[in-house]
Parts: C-alpha cells; sequence; structure tokens
C-alpha cells in the first residue's frame, strides 16, 4: 500500500474513533445539572429570592470543573483514572493499558494471518485496542450507574425517617453507609468516612457528586446545600426528592420500552452491513479481497465504512432519549 492509502486507512480509523467516543460518551451531565438547577430556581423564587439565586449560584460555581480538562481533571491520565474509579470494579490504569495493548497486538495480528495486509491489520488492532476497552470500562460505569439509581431513592427515604426520628444528618448518613447495600451504600461510607476525618459536609459531599458524575446525586446535593442556606424542614424537602426521584426512574422505564423497538431497529440495520461483510470476507477472501489491494476499492469501501458509521451514530442519537 502507498502512502496515500495508508493516510486514508489512518482518517477512517480515526473517524471510526471519534464516532465510537461520541456514541458511548453519555449524557452530558453538566447540561443536566443546569437544567435542574434552573427548575430549583424557578420553584423556589417566589418566597426566597435573593438566597436561593446566591445558593445556585455557588453550587454551580462548584459543579464548574476547576481546570480545563476530562471531568474536571488536569489530564487525560487523571481523566482516565476517574473513569475507572467510577466502575467499582479496582481496575488500574496499568491493566487499562496491558489490556488495550493485548488486545490490539492479538487483533492485528489474527487480521494480518489472514489477510496479509499489514496496514488494514494495524488499523483494525488500533482500533479494537483503544475501542473495546473503552467501551467495556462506559457499559460498567453506565451498569453501576444504574444500579446506583435504584437504591438512591431508598437511602434518601432512610435519611428521612432518621432525620424525623431526631438523629443528627452526619449519624443518618453513617447509617445509610451500613444498611443500604451496593453503590450506594460504599459511596455514603467514603462520605462518612472524609466528614471523621474532618472534611466537611459540603465538600465530601461535592468531592463525591464530582466523581461519580450521577444527575440524581447532584440533585440531592443542591437539595441539602439550599435547605442548610434557606432552613426548613429537611426531611419534607428529601422526601420530596425521593418522590421526584422515582417518578423519574418510572419515566425512563416508560421511555425504554417505548423506544425498545426502534433501538432494536437501529442496532440491526446499523451492524448488519459490517457483519455481513466480515463473515464473507472471513468465508471468501477472494471474494472481496479487491478491498484490501485495489486503491479505487481501499477509497470505496473507506468512504463506505465511514459513512455507514455516521448513519449509526445518527440512528442511536435519535432513539437516545435525555430526561
Amino acid at each position: 500500500m502507498n502512502i496515500f492509502q495508508l493516510v486514508l486507512l489512518a482518517f477512517g480509523v480515526l473517524a471510526l474513533l471519534a464516532i465510537g467516543y461520541a456514541l458511548f460518551s453519555g449524557p452530558n451531565t453538566a447540561k443536566a445539572s443546569q437544567r435542574r438547577l434552573q427548575q430549583v430556581r424557578f420553584r423556589h423564587s417566589e418566597s426566597t429570592d435573593t438566597k436561593v439565586e446566591s445558593q445556585l449560584k455557588k453550587a454551580i460555581a462548584a459543579r464548574r470543573p476547576k481546570m480545563r480538562g476530562v471531568a474536571g481533571s488536569s489530564s487525560r491520565v487523571e481523566a482516565l483514572a476517574i473513569r475507572l474509579d467510577r466502575t467499582g470494579k479496582g481496575w488500574t490504569l496499568s491493566q487499562y493499558a496491558y489490556a488495550s495493548l493485548g488486545l490490539g497486538v492479538a487483533v492485528a495480528l489474527l487480521m494480518y494471518l489472514r489477510s496479509g495486509s499489514l496496514a488494514f491489520s494495524l488499523g483494525l488492532g488500533v482500533l479494537v485496542g483503544a475501542g473495546l476497552p473503552h467501551f467495556l470500562v462506559s457499559r460498567a460505569i453506565k451498569k453501576r450507574t444504574n444500579a446506583f439509581n435504584a437504591k438512591f431513592p431508598d437511602a434518601i427515604e432512610l435519611l428521612v425517617r432518621g432525620l424525623r426520628s431526631g438523629l443528627p444528618v452526619t449519624e443518618t448518613l453513617s447509617v445509610v453507609s451500613q444498611e443500604v447495600p451496593g453503590p450506594v451504600g460504599a459511596e455514603f461510607k467514603g462520605i462518612v468516612e472524609r466528614i471523621k476525618i474532618g472534611r466537611t459536609m459540603e465538600d465530601s459531599l461535592q468531592e463525591a457528586a464530582n466523581r461519580l458524575e450521577i444527575s440524581e446525586f447532584n440533585f440531592f446535593c443542591i437539595t441539602l446545600a439550599i435547605q442548610r442556606e434557606t432552613g426548613g424542614n429537611l426531611a419534607e424537602t428529601l422526601s420530596n426528592l425521593a418522590d421526584v426521584l422515582r417518578k423519574r426512574a418510572q419515566m425512563k422505564l416508560k421511555i425504554k420500552a417505548m423506544s425498545s423497538e426502534s433501538k432494536a431497529s437501529a442496532y440491526i440495520v446499523g451492524a448488519l452491513p459490517f457483519i455481513v461483510f466480515f463473515m464473507i470476507w472471513w468465508i471468501n477472501p477472494t471474494y472481496i479481497g479487491g478491498f484490501f489491494e485495489d486503491d479505487r476499492l481501499i477509497v470505496t469501501g473507506l468512504g463506505g465504512l465511514v459513512w455507514m458509521s455516521i448513519g449509526a451514530f445518527i440512528m442511536a442519537k435519535m432513539v437516545s432519549f435525555e430526561i
């Protein structure tokens, strides 16, 4: 392959990586927090305009990234470490790097032995080595986030019962960390431990919110911050928040059920051309071997690959809904 083919192949691989990252990166939690803040400000504007406006500005400033990096971090490596920590699996950066390198080398070697095309094998190896671990980490984060959101309203209700029985907020947080299983208990245990070593409750909650990047937990932190500023019945406010979170979860399930058919169709239509191509190539390499040898077919194949990826990305966004 000449330099022109290598450049086209590199461009196609980079385009696929960019599309895959945008597809699996998930919704923008910052925009969701901004929308929620606007709703909270609207509800409280009639009675406590000045105090709520001030507290909302503080909340927005506290949740703004300190550095212009990913997830509020100072570097890509730190952002990756935060993502690995959010999975709850205990994965380290070295394990992630070894897994990516091993997958890339194994796929590149297998494809080279099968096709004999060095450039294609290297491109596919880079694509799989960089994309598959990122996809698995994103899936693990999404799974843990769903498990957190499923138990979080129960944790808030437990907080409400503790507050109504006369316990202080810090004690109720400790009770939640012991009684609620799964990610909720683990995160509240970390918050309690930070409070015990001298951190304030607001700082401990803010650190957990910045690391988790879960909208529901951000709502909880904002509610506590506003309540401490304006006063009132904290137990009643948290009870209303738990009811809102449950209704939000029910709405998500309804949307998931109503859009499941469209999602299945989009997945099938988007994946079918790639599956058929690789099946035919694996069964009879000479039938479509020209895509790895002829310049015109290489350019055509790369163009079709990019456009099919764009189509799959658009279909995925069309059936993805935010609440």
